[in-house]
């Protein structure tokens, strides 16, 4: 499928018009998305040779002539799937997700010690045997992995441009210029792409999730890791160096929490898991620092617990004001584990959002990821997913 850029924009417009509309005919493909037949049926020639998409039996609409339908190559026997590798603080995760981006199989690997300098070789081992024991025969386009700090997306095959798949910092696991790409790649013997996770999440919205999110958005991450990402007309923001996003130091209004930094009131300070775990054990509420133990107990009626996340969720929702006043996106998710799980913790945001915030909007706009729980192992791999989408050509 490689080919001249004109042909691979043109790719591109067929794939992502059968994303959004499939199951449709080549002549429906035409009318939706400006292409002459003719540079349609070159390019679903293409599409369908590469197994990036397949026909459906019977007319897609209509009587007479029979117009076969044509769609995302989904399908158990020959549906290409793509490998994803979410790395966070205590664990990571590996998924396998197909051309629509819906979840086929999840599993976690728990960390001994994040800061172990084994870890990456170890992440990458059990990957490999998670990949092994998943295997249906289906064909795997490689790997997306995803995590937080600073990171120069792409892969070690000059994806990216040069010094691409390298994290260039993440505090907690102590790394630092780590060419996390290659050294993936190397050990699995396939093809990675490498990106921050917040970055992930909003390209995975912009692929799979609401459609205002094609035009503007704004992802705020709330983990052990604090970050965020921005996006416009469909293309998300990386700024010189991909550093775009770091709010970790954001000054949320109304906190005093000491910082690392020097200063109070920082973000990741104030609303990270590993802030909230530590309160949480300080006001001996859990005996551990665990956020998912947090939510369970919630769940149980806990008002400690319940008061708690219920006051982290004010302190993201005044964050967020800040964020929707500088560039009053179309839609805002936010990534928080207790609003994902909970929709009274979101309108919590919501209201402490909407008491602060200037920029007009409903407050509805704020919303959770599109995927759910299953969100990071979802947007690990439209880390790979995402290029494939831009330049079919790029991974086939």
């Amino acid at each position: 499928m490689a080919g001249d850029s004109r042909a691979a924009a043109n790719a591109a417009t067929v794939l992502r018009t059968v994303l959004d509309h499939g199951p449709v005919a080549r002549s429906g493909i035409a009318g939706l998305c400006g292409l002459s037949p003719a540079a349609v049926s070159r390019q679903t020639t293409g599409l369908l040779r590469a197994g990036l998409l397949r026909e459906l039996s019977g007319p897609a609409d209509g009587v007479g002539r029979p117009r076969i339908p044509l769609d995302l190559h989904t399908g158990a026997v020959g549906g290409p799937v793509a490998a994803g590798l979410h790395i966070g603080v205590p664990q990571s995760t590996f998924s396998l997700v197909d051309l629509r981006g819906s979840l086929l199989a999840r599993r976690s690997f728990r960390h001994r010690d994040p800061r172990s300098p084994g870890l990456g070789r170890d992440i990458a081992a059990q990957l490999a045997r998670f990949l092994r024991e998943s295997d249906t025969g289906r064909p795997l386009l490689g790997v997306g992995a995803a995590l937080g700090g600073w990171v120069r997306p792409g892969g070690p095959d000059g994806a990216g441009g040069p010094g691409a798949g390298v994290v260039v910092r993440h505090e907690a696991l102590g790394w630092r210029d780590r060419p996390l790409a290659a050294e993936l790649s190397r050990a699995l013997g396939l093809p990675v792409c490498v990106d921050n996770h917040a970055r992930a999440v909003a390209h995975a919205e912009i692929l799979f999730g609401r459609p205002e999110a094609r035009r503007s958005l704004v992802h705020l991450f709330i983990g052990n890791v604090v970050d965020a990402a921005f996006g416009i007309e469909g293309t998300v923001h990386q700024g010189p160096g991909a550093a775009a996003g770091d709010v970790a130091h954001l000054p949320v209004p109304g906190s005093d929490a000491p910082c690392s930094c020097g200063r109070t009131g920082c973000l990741q300070a104030t609303a990270s898991d590993t802030a909230l775990g530590a309160e949480a054990v300080r006001r001996g509420i859990v005996p551990d620092p665990s956020v998912p133990m947090l939510v369970d107990a919630a769940a149980t009626g806990d008002p400690r617990v319940d008061r708690l996340l219920r006051e982290r969720a004010r302190a993201v929702g005044r964050a967020a004001a800040l964020l929707l006043d500088v560039c009053n996106p179309a839609v805002m998710v936010v990534t928080e584990l207790s609003s994902v799980l909970h929709g009274g913790y979101l309108d919590e945001i919501r209201e402490a959002a909407a008491a602060l915030a200037r920029a007009p909007g409903d407050p509805g706009r704020i919303v959770p990821p599109h995927a759910g729980p299953a969100v990071l192992p979802g947007a690990a791999a439209t880390v790979l997913l995402g290029p494939l989408f831009r330049d079919p050509s790029h991974l086939t």
